[in-house]
């Protein structure tokens, strides 16, 4: 393993040099600390945990890690960015974003320079690669989503599973026996995002509960896709009567445009809700019911649970944010199918 000495051979100074350079309590001129940080990074060194406990110094930085994939959707995305982001200034840290595809060389190497304090690991996979990283680096971490094994993790996001029995409960509530459920495009379940199977799962288990007949379908983000999605979900379902929407802004315009074309009302013939949505729904016509996204919710817990962890260790743990639902009347007693 790589040690300080070795680091101040590389770049050519002292030690004293690179530990002033590595801790900050000293000016060190940018061309000296660009050798310090390329032989930090070509040896992979890391100060133990006793050094940075001597060293007693902050950088006020996280490391945020979100990286965007072909099927990454990015208003969605860059509203949890912008919500670090802003949790993160209201107790002064800013925040370094690494976005590459490949993410674990980003984190070893923030780690391993010092850069920063804390790290949060955004759009969670539910086997994900960043999760042996973390536990490797022993750096203050935090999951906004909860992959499969969260063994010695502090995770927080929104509780997919109950927001899907609320929508069934609400549903079922109003009288409906024959609920569709429209999810996000097939790249994202295959790629392994926790959320989507979360909600998904969740749906299933609590309509089964209740005795109700339901159907799944994975449109695409055009608008054909979207059509035979829902084309699917009525040949399934001759008899449905309600629909929820767990996919992205785009798509349920499309579904509702399509709905309005073939003459179908909501709430009228369709009762329609918007789940775990991170946008606003009363531009629709109609207006959705809704069961919130918000990502301040989560993304401002976790800055406050990195926050805990520079200053003490803290036990390991996931969150799950209680979801609410915000009525807009989309939803009313099943009528026979026109």
């Amino acid at each position: 393993m790589a040690s300080i000495h070795d680091v101040a051979r590389v770049a050519g100074v002292s030690i004293s040099t690179v530990s002033y350079a590595l801790s900050g309590k000293r000016s060190i001129a940018e061309s000296t600390r660009l050798r310090i940080n390329n032989a930090v990074e070509q040896l992979g060194y890391r100060p133990n945990a006793g050094a940075r406990m001597l060293a007693g110094t902050r950088t006020n930085i996280f490391a945020l890690t979100a990286p965007f994939h072909a099927e990454t959707y990015a208003p969605a995305h860059m509203a949890f960015v912008l919500a670090v982001a802003q949790a993160a200034r209201a107790h002064d840290y800013d925040v370094l974003l690494l976005t590459q595809d490949e993410a674990t060389s980003g984190l070893r190497r923030v780690a391993s320079s010092r850069l920063v304090d804390g790290i949060i690991v955004l759009d969670v996979a539910a086997e994900d690669d960043r999760v042996g990283v973390i536990r490797e680096l022993g750096t203050p971490a935090v999951f906004i989503g909860i992959p499969r094994d969260t063994e010695g993790l502090v995770c927080v996001d929104l509780d997919f599973e109950a927001a899907a029995a609320l929508a069934i409960s609400r549903l079922t509530d109003a009288g409906h026996r024959s609920i569709g459920l429209i999810g996000h495009s097939p790249g994202v379940y295959a790629r392994g995002s926790n959320f989507p199977p979360r909600f998904r799962d969740g749906f299933f288990s609590a309509a089964a509960a209740e005795g109700v007949a339901t159907a799944f379908a994975m449109p695409e983000r055009d608008g054909p896709s979207v059509r035979a999605a829902l084309d699917e979900l009525y040949r399934t379902l001759p008899g449905m009567t309600a629909l929820v929407l767990h996919c992205e802004e785009t798509v349920q315009a499309a579904v509702m445009d399509i709905l309005r074309e073939r003459g179908l009302r909501v709430p009228q013939d369709l009762s329609v809700i918007s789940a775990c949505a991170s946008f606003e729904t009363d531009h629709f016509e109609p207006a959705l019911d809704t069961i919130p996204l918000v990502a301040a919710d989560s993304c401002t817990r976790a800055v406050e649970l990195a926050i805990e962890q520079v200053a003490v260790p803290i036990a390991p743990r996931v969150e799950l944010v209680p979801p609410r639902f915000l009525e807009r009347g989309s939803i009313a007693p099943p009528t026979p199918r026109r």
